[in-house]
């Protein structure tokens, strides 16, 4: 039950998500925030919200990469029940048992936000959609902080605790630019700017994610678990 929770469904979800967030770029119909002529999907000038919308912003239905991507951020929510289960590898410590439930929680909250990304398409809850993305990534920050404790006082690899650590550092230089940067729909560059960032970012977050499911499952040989 645990290597299902902690270690194949973790790794399920960031391999869906990855080639679910492909297709649905190589389906998008079009169009961007400033430019509805664009062809296809931009990786410079598309945010990844953009797959998720039911029309693009060319104007054309958007169903099947919607219908993909909004599900691939959904299914975050499970990699947070995922790390629910993962404070039980940590239990030979009370210290880190404690860090890890607090850490497991703030991962739990921010995949409901990711969550809350899919179930918001931008072109029908605009002011939703922008709170669950700007926020989601924000509950990171503490869960990183802590998992980066417990994995550093804890028996597994160091360099586990390091990918985590680099994590907490990339998303809170996301943050702080999420905090002062400009509106993308000032301009062109502002987007392209904040279009890149955003998939750098995601990218980093689901790879370490992905690692620590191996970080979990040390832990689980280590203590014989199931």
């Amino acid at each position: 039950m645990y290597y299902f929770w902690t270690v194949k469904l973790i790794r399920f979800v960031v391999i869906f998500f990855i080639l679910a967030t492909i297709i649905s770029g190589y389906f998008y119909p079009g169009g961007n925030i400033h430019d509805p002529s664009q062809v296809g999907y931009s990786v410079t000038h598309n945010f990844l919200s953009d797959l998720g919308g039911y029309k693009s912003h060319s104007g054309k239905s958007n169903i099947l990469s919607a219908l993909l991507f909004n599900t691939s951020m959904i299914m975050f929510v499970l990699v947070g029940v995922s790390f629910l289960f993962a404070p039980r590898l940590f239990k030979e410590n009370n210290l880190n048992y404690f860090l890890s439930i607090l850490g497991s929680v703030f991962f739990f909250l921010g995949t409901i936000f990711f969550a809350g990304v899919g179930l918001t398409p931008y072109d029908l809850y605009l002011d939703m959609h922008i709170f669950f993305a700007i926020n989601a990534f924000r509950f990171l920050i503490p869960a990183s902080i802590l998992y980066f404790i417990v994995l550093l006082k804890s028996s597994v690899n160091n360099k586990y605790a390091f990918t985590i650590m680099l994590l907490f550092f990339f998303i809170f230089l996301y943050v702080v630019y999420q905090i002062v940067s400009a509106s993308p729909l000032e301009s062109l560059e502002k987007m392209v700017e904040q279009a890149i960032l955003q998939k750098i970012i995601a990218f980093i977050n689901v790879v370490s994610i992905f690692i620590l499911s191996f970080a979990f499952a040390e832990q689980l040989r280590k203590l014989d678990l199931d």
